[in-house]
């Protein structure tokens, strides 16, 4: 197969125009362990790691629902393990915490289940993680690189690529933690756009894939009343009720101070055609996309 030939998920999904609101994961927890050698395809539960260590960190992550991902500074590689931890959580009156910690052995890492059952320290930066776990998925290596690349140099403290988030044929993809905001289909130019706005605490709906504390239909919701009347702040719309009912759901967002309007957003699901979604998968599978029929101020 020449270069020209071989399949590469994103470039098929744009080719497509692929919706990709509605598509973040739901997660409030994470923990980012610094890894500096290869990753493996399925990240940390492939690290050849001292395994009483590694089992206690899985069955703590698992219970508080977290999201392990390994991460790296963008160009650096080390012969060596160790590096940094964190613990990052998105806690439920919206207070991003986090909690960092070094690990020079593989029993080191152990701290990180100290950490998952503590609340962590508010008023620290966000993290920026891109996607670029090239052994997972071709996309996220081809399309992550060039992205992590710009945004490490405007923001060195404050990025670093990382291991698999989902939805590869989105990528670049760049997800923002705690604050718990996933973003797809960037470029270098755009991403530097996406987040020095993010930075700014503006989120605009045009590569937004949706807030990791909500469900699809609410990510979409919200994201269709950031497209109809502009950026705004990670909180300053809520979603105070959603109804599911014959064909779709009923989501209502609403406004905080100092622009309290209130919108009810209709919401319906469909199935795509089967279609190839990843560059590694073989089988074609269908996709579900959320379309908003209307937005009313009630």
């Amino acid at each position: 197969m020449t270069p020209a030939d071989r399949f590469l998920c994103a470039d098929a999904a744009r080719a497509r125009d692929d919706a990709f609101v509605g598509t973040a994961p739901y997660g409030v927890v994470w923990v980012l362990i610094e890894y500096g050698r290869g990753w493996p395809a399925d990240g940390f539960e492939g690290l050849a790691l001292d395994p009483d260590t590694k089992a206690q960190v899985l069955a703590a992550a698992r219970a508080s629902r977290a999201r392990i991902l390994l991460v790296r500074r963008h160009g650096r590689r080390r012969p060596g393990s160790g590096g940094r931890w964190a613990v990052l959580r998105h806690d439920g009156t919206g207070t991003p915490r986090q909690q960092w910690g070094r690990w020079h052995r593989d029993q080191d890492l152990a701290q990180i289940v100290t950490a998952l059952g503590s609340s962590g320290e508010p008023g620290l930066p966000p993290v920026v993680l891109v996607c670029a776990h090239g052994v997972h998925d071709t996309c996220c290596a081809v399309r992550g690189r060039p992205v992590v690349g710009a945004l490490s140099t405007r923001w060195p403290d404050l990025v670093w690529e990382c291991t698999h988030v989902g939805g590869d044929r989105f990528a670049a993809n760049v997800v923002v933690v705690p604050d718990g905001v996933y973003y797809g289909n960037l470029d270098a130019r755009s991403a530097l756009t996406v987040v020095q706005e993010h930075l700014a605490d503006r989120i605009h709906a045009d590569h937004l894939r949706g807030y990791t504390t909500l469900y699809p239909p609410q990510q979409t919701a919200v994201a269709a009343v950031l497209g109809r009347f502009g950026p705004a702040g990670r909180h300053a719309y809520d979603v105070t009720g959603t109804v599911r009912h014959e064909g779709g759901w009923r989501v209502r967002v609403s406004g905080r101070a100092p622009d309290p309007r209130v919108f009810d957003v209709e919401v319906r699901a469909r199935r795509t055609p089967p279609r190839r979604l990843t560059c590694r998968g073989p089988a074609d599978s269908s996709a579900v996309v959320y379309d908003v029929t209307s937005i009313r101020a009630t």
